[in-house]
């Protein structure tokens, strides 16, 4: 009888563990551009997240006009680019599709299938990173290959150079436990 109210309680614990979901208001994303003999990389602190284990949604967005690249005119350029007026938020939302194990303190490989929304463009994509559990946190980092064309973007120029159309994007965030689903 011990045995079977001890199975009990551990495997409540175990489904109150799948049950909670983590936020992270304070996310950082990093963009790296290149063109002809030069590259150069956009940064923004403001990446906003909710992963829910119980669920197995990742839900993310940032707003554009929060990058950085250290270039007032190359920031105002890529805010026109993006349309962030009209379009002011690169966004997320996708499921979980790989084993993951929260219980686990150490790094796992996931892979998350879901839509990325930017300038008024919707396209599905894969996207693998790492979580990793550590007490009330899951730590983030993921990374993919954004292709402009693919969300009606053209690259801005200047006279015959310009932008490469695939931007390598890479996510980082420590995101806390926010409670049960």
């Amino acid at each position: 009888m011990k045995k079977l109210i001890l199975t009990a309680f551990l495997l409540t614990i175990s489904i109150h563990g799948y049950s909670q979901s983590y936020f992270t208001d304070s996310g950082t994303v990093v963009f790296h551009s290149k063109v002809p003999l030069h590259t150069f990389s956009g940064t923004s602190e403001n990446l906003t997240g909710l992963i829910d284990l119980e669920k197995r949604t990742v839900d993310f967005y940032l707003d554009l006009a929060t990058l950085d690249t250290g270039n007032g005119k190359r920031d105002k350029d890529m805010r026109l680019t993006l349309d962030t007026e009209n379009h002011p938020f690169g966004e997320f939302f996708g499921k979980i599709t790989s084993e993951f194990n929260p219980d686990l303190e150490e790094a796992q490989d996931v892979t998350v299938e879901g839509v990325f929304k930017i300038h008024g463009k919707e396209q599905n994509i894969e996207v693998t990173g790492k979580l990793t559990p550590e007490g009330d946190q899951l730590n983030l980092t993921a990374g993919w290959i954004l292709k402009l064309e693919d969300y009606e973007i053209e690259p801005p120029k200047l006279l015959f150079i310009k932008v490469d159309q695939e931007q390598e994007i890479e996510i980082n965030a420590v995101l806390k436990i926010r409670g049960e689903s």
